[in-house]
């Protein structure tokens, strides 16, 4: 179990260690059991990425706790933190000047030791880890050819390579296409089901509803929302968490709760109950007010109030894409 427990975080440049003048998250509190696929779901700078730093020990919380296994995290050596957490990032700050099989060699780092570099295992497992996210290929190739999709699919390949039991993943199927993205997520779904624990921040809300078993959704850098794909994915709560009308229906094939959205000028003359939910096809919605989110049903959940100005870095890329489900997914 990797738990947050009361988790204030940011990067501000603090004199008083009691200021929260520059967090991003304000008190999140929860926790992921092995085996679970959790989607981070939130506006730009909502602080989806700066949960994934605190989960992987990047950054650490100006207050509250962290722990895996009941281990306080910052108490984990690095080589030990990096052999039970792999972490792929949003936008790489350096690509370095390494072939792809190099760069995914990385990933076994942890698993050297002084007197023994990279033996036939890291091998094996860096060539499975290519062949697993379809760029075996590209073995070769110098990393800073690669395309923005081509990186990314090396990149998770790194990660998976890590053979850790916790990924954290910040918009792994950004640029990729379509047949591409659901490739990986059904890898990832595959792994969760295996016993992974698996937490990604995803801004396709429509493929987090198909492959994902829970979703978190953060506002203002607090947990707005908690659980089950099937009680949380309602037109009341994407519509109020993303305040834009958000219209809920069954996928076609899979029945999995999926959005449409509305165009600018039919939203000036929607009536009003299209936003509360009235309009939501799937699970029966939950009714929201117009100034908080009704959160009672859910678990560790705090009301939607505003918070400090967004600092986190944003994201972008929405779709309404339908695609396949994976494999044995239970569609709730």
């Amino acid at each position: 179990m990797i738990e947050l427990s009361n988790v204030h975080a940011g990067y501000g440049q603090l004199a008083d260690a009691r200021s929260d003048a520059g967090d991003v998250l304000h008190g999140v509190s929860l926790s992921v059991a092995p085996g679970e696929l959790v989607g981070l779901l939130g506006p730009n700078g909502s602080g989806k990425t700066t949960l994934l730093l605190v989960l992987s020990g990047v950054l650490a919380p100006r207050t509250g706790t962290v722990t895996l296994d009941g281990a306080p995290l910052r108490r984990l050596r690095p080589r030990e933190r990096a052999r039970r957490i792999a972490a792929v990032p949003q936008r790489p700050e350096h690509i370095p000047d390494l072939d792809a099989l190099s760069l995914v060699l990385m990933g076994r780092y942890p698993h050297t030791t002084l007197l023994r570099g990279y033996g036939p295992e890291d091998h094996a497992a860096a060539g499975a880890a290519l062949r697993d996210t379809g760029c075996a290929h590209l073995a070769a190739r110098d990393a800073r050819t690669l395309s923005g999709g081509e990186l990314q699919r090396v990149l998770l390949a790194r990660a998976l390579a890590q053979g850790a039991d916790t990924l954290l993943l910040d918009e792994a199927t950004a640029g990729l296409d379509v047949a591409r993205a659901l490739d990986i997520l059904d890898l990832l779904h595959a792994r969760h089901l295996a016993g992974a624990r698996i937490v990604a921040a995803v801004h396709d809300l429509n493929l987090a509803a198909l492959y994902c078993t829970r979703l978190i959704f953060l506002k203002h850098g607090r947990v707005v929302v908690d659980g089950p794909v099937e009680r949380t994915f309602t037109a009341a709560v994407l519509s109020e968490v993303y305040e834009t009308p958000v219209v809920v229906r069954p996928h076609p094939v899979t029945g999995a709760p999926q959005a449409s959205y509305v165009p600018g000028a039919a939203r000036v003359s929607l009536p009003m109950d299209v936003a509360s939910g009235e309009y939501a096809h799937n699970a029966p919605g939950v009714a929201l007010s117009k100034s908080e989110l009704a959160l009672s049903d859910f678990s560790g959940l705090a009301c939607a109030t505003p918070g400090t100005p967004d600092t986190e870095p944003g994201m972008s890329g929405d779709s309404t894409l339908a695609p396949r489900a994976p494999a044995g997914k239970d569609n709730g």
